[in-house]
Parts: C-alpha cells; structure tokens; sequence
C-alpha cells in the first residue's frame, strides 16, 4: 500500500522531495500536531488512519476529519501558515511518510504537478469538513456510525482495524452507551463483528445502506478531485 498523493510524483518531483522524506511507525494515539502549536512535520499516511479532532473546554472532543493514505496532514503549512486550533494523534496504528514543514515550503513550490494535486486535496478536505458539519447536526448516530465504519475501511484498507467503543464514542461525540448499543445492534445483524478492541467489517452493503448520504458524497469528491 502507497499514499496516494506520492504514488503520482513524477520522477522529477521524487528526485526533489524523496531524499527529504522518512518513513516513520505511527502507534495508538501518537500525537501529531497539538491545537495553535507550530506544526513541525507534513505526513503522508501510508496506512493506519490519522484523526482531527476539535478539544472544547471541558475536555469533549470530537472529530472533524480522517486522513488515511489518500492524503496528507499539514495543510495550515500549504496554506502559508503553521497551525491549527485542532489536535491530530493516530486513532488506527500505522506508517507514514514525513518530511519536515520548513523542508516542504521550500520544496513543494517547484513541483508543479504535485502543488496543483495537494491544492485539489486541500479542496476535497474542505468538503469532508462541511460535509461532516452537516452529517453531524442532521443524522442519527447509527447513521454517523455506519458512515465513520466506512470511511476508515477506505483509508485503511482493511476490513479490520483496532478501536475501542470508548474511542468511537469520543469520535462521533456520543455517550459511549450509546455506541455499545449500535454496536451490539450491527453485530446481531451480521454488519460487523467485535473482539477485545478490534472490529471487523462483514457486510459491507448492508453498511453502505445503513449509512446517510455523507459517506458517498464525500468518497465521490474525493475521487473527483484526485483522479
């Protein structure tokens, strides 16, 4: 499995951006960059699954986007800025590439065909934060449920993953009761299977048609704006 967005590089833009890159292991709840704190690295998942997550007040979180191997995390420093009033940590372990955020501003500008590709990235992330603004004032947990189980399978690439109900609650800003009933409703409906933390995904159309309309709409602009 490649990030998408490497996958492409030309042989010019490898050339260019490869030797300042490192693969690095992300593990359970590595925290990659802290809320209004400079960000000091850009990743690129190669798998595992990298939440962001708005921290209010009193310490209820809840998450505003998902970034698997379709993309990149760091896009303040694409932007020309360094931070963000958000936190970002490994919810499923995995690898990455990463390359330091002074490196990546001084670099990615000469590569023409990559710039343009994180700019359409950047815009489909966008989307996703509206779309998941929206899908979590209007929709039923069982809905979000179904449609965060989706989205992960995807950048995951695997109809297994490690998460917790307690973790998930926290993800779809709910009460982790809550999650533990829809859980145990989808597993007596042969949608999913669960053991000591991990969760297996075993009907994948009965999911998609639990889902709202979310899940589509955002997979359709991420596909119309990096293919």
């Amino acid at each position: 499995m490649k990030n998408r967005l490497l996958a492409v590089l030309t042989v010019e833009e490898e050339k260019r951006l490869l030797p300042h890159m490192e693969k690095v292991s992300l593990p359970l709840k590595q925290l990659i960059f802290s809320p209004d704190q400079p960000i000091e690295y850009i990743y690129f998942p190669i798998n595992g699954l990298i939440s962001v997550v708005a921290i209010m007040e009193n310490g209820q979180a809840i998450e505003v986007g998902t970034v698997g191997n379709e993309g990149m995390v760091g896009i303040p420093v694409l932007l020309s800025s360094d931070r963000m009033p958000f936190e970002a940590f490994a919810q499923i372990p995995g690898e990455a590439m990463r390359m330091k955020a002074d490196v990546f501003k001084t670099q990615v500008p000469y590569c023409k065909d990559f710039h343009v590709r994180l700019q359409r990235y950047t815009m489909a992330s966008m989307n996703q934060l509206a779309q998941l603004v929206a899908c979590n004032c209007l929709h039923t947990v069982e809905e979000r449920f179904s449609r965060w189980m989706l989205m992960t399978q995807d950048r995951v690439g695997s109809e297994k993953f490690l998460m917790t109900h307690e973790f998930l609650s926290e993800m779809l800003g709910v009460r982790r009761a809550s999650v533990s009933v829809i859980a145990g409703a989808f597993k007596k409906a042969g949608l999913i299977d669960y053991s000591r933390g991990e969760i297996s995904i075993l009907d994948r159309p009965g999911l998609e048609a639990a889902s709202c309309e979310c899940y589509q709409i955002i997979k359709d602009e991420f596909e119309r704006l990096l293919n």
